[in-house]
């Protein structure tokens, strides 16, 4: 015989076999609040109420089992936030790597060829010659042996510039960065000096 259903408070029902109110109900079709009706008994019961779908309405009602004991778990949060940090750390380190980089000025060779090469009476007739060292992280600035400051470079060559003298002849050891170098040149130009030569060691 075949039982009726029907859906919670619903006027309407449908005939089915137990074998497949049981399916349907396991497949979602049915809700364990949802009324039945067995053959030959005229009252309206819940699925969850009825002693034959009892067990089965806990079954399906029944929370998650819990992983088990051991079973591995990753707060992905944590792994989010220290890889932000990581990689806000390494663009600050890269980026302040790149600005205190000192670039490699061009090397001189005597003989290479296309260079002009000096003799020491030339250097002192002609030149106006311009050391920059390194000293204690500072950089020092010589013109002809006297200290001289970058601010005020201008002005102190075009102390030393005459008919003759229109060049600077410039030495600087490694540690000089690029930039220091051509802001010397820079100032030399606006001193008046029209050419500048480097020093070989």
């Amino acid at each position: 015989m075949n039982w009726k259903v029907r859906h919670e408070g619903s006027p309407e029902s449908v005939e089915r076999t137990l074998a497949d109110l049981e399916q349907e109900l396991a497949d979602g079709v049915w809700e364990t609040t949802d009324e039945i009706q067995e053959p030959g008994v005229p009252v309206w019961k819940a699925f969850e109420n009825h002693p034959r779908f009892a067990e089965m309405c806990e079954e399906l009602e029944a929370p998650p089992k819990p992983a088990a004991e051991g079973e591995a778990h990753l707060d992905m949060n944590a792994l989010i936030d220290v890889t932000m940090v990581l990689l806000i750390f390494f663009i600050l380190t890269t980026t302040m790597a790149a600005l205190q980089r000192r670039i490699e000025a061009p090397s001189v060779e005597k003989g290479k060829a296309g260079v002009r090469v000096l003799t020491k009476e030339q250097v002192e007739q002609q030149t106006v010659h311009v050391k920059i060292r390194i000293e204690n992280g500072e950089t020092v600035i010589l013109i002809e042996e006297k200290p001289a400051n970058l601010q005020n470079l201008t002005a102190e060559l075009r102390k030393y510039v005459t008919k003759t003298k229109t060049s600077m002849l410039l030495a600087y050891d490694g540690e000089v960065t690029q930039d220091v170098v051509v802001q010397i040149i820079d100032k030399a130009k606006l001193a008046g000096l029209e050419r500048v030569q480097f020093l070989v060691p």
